[in-house]
């Protein structure tokens, strides 16, 4: 395993997550703030839309909107320019906040769900991966028994999404249904004491992970070998590969654990390491 040393890019947040590259810029929730942010690769912040309901994971569709996750009401916002509208609420599919989403090429936006109150100390309970199909259809459960859903992928080809079940020390992968559908869902690679939060794909079909409990991010590769390591000192949050090249990695990480994140105690920074082989997929 190689370990990576990483470099300061941003500080000044409160909690980041969902971590998006697009058009030459990083996209971030910073969650506790109750606003999306826009970064250029001069770490410049500009604040795009203000949140109550906690933002979190976003996707973009082919016309240039943004679709965004409201955590605490359970909706689907949609950014257009400076509109902010809800497009779903998903109050009566999922029981808890929601949390990450990644939208396809086609427009489908896949949203986990916490599947019980974490912040409020409440019993562990599964949760589930909602679909939101482009074709305006009414949002369904497309996977269920999920051991806290979080980061997504969709692989290049788009036929397979790949979820992280945080609790569930695991990275699990499904086939994508010519409906949107989530199918055969199996094992990508078993983690033991590594609990990913946010992650990210890259060209070799590698995952990067945000490993919270154990302060680190990790790579790796399908069956479970982990190749490289980079150590922030902090619990890791989430990470995407962006860039002109899409060979830097930025990556989350903040100075808080559960109990104090429930009641906004956090600061968050996102720091940088060039690697070699580059972001590939959605996010």
């Amino acid at each position: 395993m190689k370990n990576l040393s990483a470099e300061l890019f941003v500080d000044g947040l409160v909690f980041g997550e969902g971590p998006r590259w697009h058009n030459e810029h990083l996209y971030v929730s910073d969650m506790f703030a109750h606003q999306l942010l826009r970064i250029d690769m001069q770490g410049n912040k500009t604040v795009i839309a203000k949140v109550p309901g906690r933002p979190s994971g976003s996707g973009f569709l082919a016309n240039g909107s943004q679709l965004l996750v409201s955590m605490v009401d359970r909706r689907i916002l949609k950014l257009s320019g400076n509109d902010v509208s809800e497009v779903a609420n998903l109050n009566a599919l999922t029981n808890a906040d929601l949390n990450d989403m990644v939208v396809n090429a086609n427009g489908d936006a896949y949203v986990g769900g916490f599947g019980f109150d974490l912040f409020g100390g409440a019993e562990p309970a599964m949760g589930n991966i909602v679909l939101l199909p482009r074709d305006g259809s009414p949002p369904r459960v497309v996977a269920d028994d999920l051991d806290f859903p979080n980061g997504m992928v969709i692989t290049p080809d788009g036929k397979r999404l790949i979820s992280a079940e945080t609790f569930g020390h695991q990275l699990m992968q499904y086939d994508i249904g010519a409906d949107g559908s989530l199918l055969n869902r199996r094992e990508f690679a078993a983690l033991g004491d590594y609990t990913p939060d946010g992650i990210c794909q890259d060209a070799e079909g590698a995952i990067w992970i945000a490993s919270f409990v154990t302060d680190e991010f990790v790579r790796v590769k399908e069956g479970g070998e982990i190749t490289h390591r980079v150590d922030p000192g902090r619990p890791a949050v989430a990470c995407m590969l962006g860039g002109p090249d899409r060979k830097t990695l930025f990556m989350i990480s903040a100075e808080t654990d559960i109990e104090q994140l429930a009641q906004g105690n956090s600061k968050a920074f996102i720091e940088t390491v060039q690697v070699d082989v580059p972001g590939a997929g959605i996010p």
